[in-house]
């Protein structure tokens, strides 16, 4: 188990979170943003995968546990204001969104039109049958 030293020197929000983006190490690529609290933090800092908080739920939830898209997590990163996590990591399956695309950002602004511009690599009802 690592230091829990680390996480007081983070920047919470009033309800105890920090916005968490997961990158992909390898292509830089945005996947997601998700929130974590000091438990699921400190769960990806031990286990080495991403752990986050559900704030519709009010649980913890390790990415992939439904899916089997779970990210592995290389390196922990803190922006210089202390309020923003950025997790480097390796995505499993390809796909990081439950849309079943490979990044949540999926959408361009166009014309003032939001268009999906990344392609479904499964339905996401066989992924969560």
């Amino acid at each position: 188990m690592t230091d829990k030293a680390f996480l007081d020197s983070i920047k919470w929000t009033d309800d105890g979170l920090v916005p968490a983006i997961a990158q992909d190490a390898k292509s830089g690529r945005i996947l997601m943003m998700a929130w974590m609290n000091r438990e699921s933090l400190q769960l990806t800092a031990d286990e080495g995968r991403a752990v986050y908080w559900s704030r519709s739920r009010q649980q913890l939830w390790r990415k992939g546990e439904s899916s089997g898209h779970t990210q592995i997590v290389s390196e922990i990163r803190l922006d210089c204001d202390e309020d923003v996590i950025v997790l480097q990591v390796e995505q499993l399956g390809g796909m990081a969104c439950h849309t079943g695309r490979e990044s949540c950002f999926y959408r361009v602004l166009k014309d003032g039109q939001w268009v999906a511009v990344d392609p479904v690599l499964k339905d996401p009802k066989e992924i969560y049958a």
